[in-house]
């Protein structure tokens, strides 16, 4: 199978998608608007990068909907407003510290949830603290990855509002990664990334 980028051509998404370090993760580029002249069912993962303005995805939504009933996945992360257009997200907002660790001993909160679940033998706790920009009431069923300082959901993963599957987080690696700001973003693509070819990439 292959892997879909959504490439909204922002200099963070050019960075994250075209530069050597990555772009090997990604069979196929489309702007937003040129989605509906692919083939999505080609695909068994279409990825969609942080801060992709929904305006542009919205009127996708009946497609990739059908693309979930049919069985594939949809990776999104963070401020996307993900949840106007694809099922069953129901995201809140929280105020984001920007540099919580310029105070001495602070810890953002961030906890790995599943220990035990195959991404974490890729990914440590401190490769998920960075940010946190909100939290997900998550669908009963819905596996929890990693929860905010509350104990809410940041990262998770639903196969059970679709036939399909969906990885969804409030995280923003690809802006950080691409804005060569925050170390812990790109820690965390070199992990997500290659788990993300290896454990998705397939139709069961």
């Amino acid at each position: 199978m292959s892997i879909l980028a959504i490439h909204p051509g922002a200099y963070y998404h050019i960075e994250s998608f075209e530069s050597p370090r990555y772009a090997q993760h990604f069979d196929q580029l489309v702007r937003p608007e040129d989605l509906a002249s692919v083939r999505l069912e080609d695909h068994a993962v279409v990825l969609i990068p942080c801060r992709t303005p929904a305006d542009r995805m919205v009127q996708h939504q009946a497609r990739l909907r059908a693309y979930l009933d049919q069985g594939g996945t949809i990776v999104t992360t963070g401020e996307s407003e993900s949840q106007l257009f694809l099922p069953g997200i129901s995201f809140t907002p929280q105020p984001t510290n920007f540099w919580w660790w310029l105070t001495p001993g602070a810890d953002l909160g961030v906890r790995i949830a599943a220990p035990g679940h195959a991404l974490f033998e890729r990914l440590a706790q401190r490769d998920l603290t960075w940010h946190l920009h909100g939290w997900f009431d998550v669908p009963a069923g819905a596996e929890v990855l990693a929860v905010n300082e509350s104990g809410k959901p940041i990262l998770y993963v639903d196969e059970v509002t679709t036939a399909g599957r969906m990885v969804i987080t409030s995280l923003d690696p690809f802006f950080h990664h691409g804005s060569h700001f925050m170390p812990a973003t790109t820690r965390f693509l070199d992990g997500f990334l290659p788990w993300m070819r290896e454990a998705l990439d397939r139709k069961d």
